[in-house]
């Protein structure tokens, strides 16, 4: 019965510990990869994103006309 248990008494409980360990890891390490490269602005057009920034107040009248007019061509 010696080096069944990998150093842990119960036979095998150092191997289930280590599978459960490692497909933690792996979940984590796909949802860090896979949410980093997610749009932050999903579905938005820059021309809703102009109007946006107009109706906060961070862009005048003048510039939202220029912008608008190279956006839409």
């Amino acid at each position: 019965m010696m080096g069944g248990g990998y150093g842990f008494g119960i036979p095998g409980l150092g191997m289930w510990i280590f599978w459960i360990l490692l497909i933690v890891l792996i979940i984590w390490a796909v949802s860090l990869f896979s949410t980093r490269d997610a749009p932050r602005e999903k579905g938005r057009t820059a021309l809703e994103i102009l109007e946006e920034r107009y109706a906060r107040g961070e862009i005048d009248k003048a510039e939202f006309d220029g912008k608008r007019r190279d956006l839409i061509g």
